[in-house]
């Protein structure tokens, strides 16, 4: 009797957030123990590779824990030395829409830290491609120093102004902080490609 199992296929989530190194020093911590969170429960990180600010501080505190960290850097970053040197993984792409797309197709899951308007872009496209029944996976909003409140708003304004229906905003969770993330993750609401039925209205 073979008692040999198949392997189980890595659990990875993505994770949007910022380069700067000027923004306020909470933004770093809290991505920090986002990482170490991740890794304590087993999830591989996936994020876009950069070495500082909010992204350098999430791969550290996922390495510091013993996590796998999977960067998806551009070329173009890559040859200004933009990359994090101690990465579990690294994929260079040609271009920031493939990064994109690698970011989700690797994962079972999106997490948005505060950041600027590359991370608000993808956030946003997963969203879209979650309202189009082209993504089904949970997408996590950890707002720190309360930094996505105005974007919740506009949300539920453009659900109150018929742009979205009121289902749509079972896309999303907000959670304050990174400890509630795998909670969170667990508990999404169910999504699948019947979203299309209600994605114009």
């Amino acid at each position: 009797m073979n008692t040999t199992s198949e392997p189980q296929p890595r659990r990875a989530v993505c994770v949007y957030c910022a380069s700067s190194r000027t923004s306020h020093p909470e933004y770093r911590e809290v991505a920090f123990r986002l990482g170490a969170v991740l890794a304590g429960v087993g999830l591989e990180v996936v994020y876009g590779g950069g070495a500082r600010g909010s992204m350098g501080a999430l791969a550290d505190g996922a390495l510091s824990k013993g996590g796998r960290v999977v960067g998806v850097l551009p070329r173009f970053m890559a040859d200004l030395e933009w990359g994090h040197p101690g990465l579990s993984e690294l994929e260079l792409v040609e271009d920031m829409r493939v990064r994109k797309h690698m970011m989700l197709t690797r994962s079972q899951g999106a997490i948005a830290l505060p950041g600027g308007c590359g991370t608000l872009e993808e956030l946003l496209e997963a969203i879209t491609l979650k309202r189009l029944g082209l993504y089904l996976n949970p997408i996590l909003l950890v707002n720190t120093r309360g930094f996505f409140d105005p974007l919740i708003e506009l949300l539920a304004r453009a659900i109150e102004e018929r742009f979205m229906d009121e289902r749509h905003a079972r896309m999303w969770e907000v959670v304050a902080q990174p400890e509630e993330v795998p909670e969170a993750l667990n508990r999404a609401s169910k999504w699948d490609a019947d979203a299309r039925s209600f994605a114009a209205l």
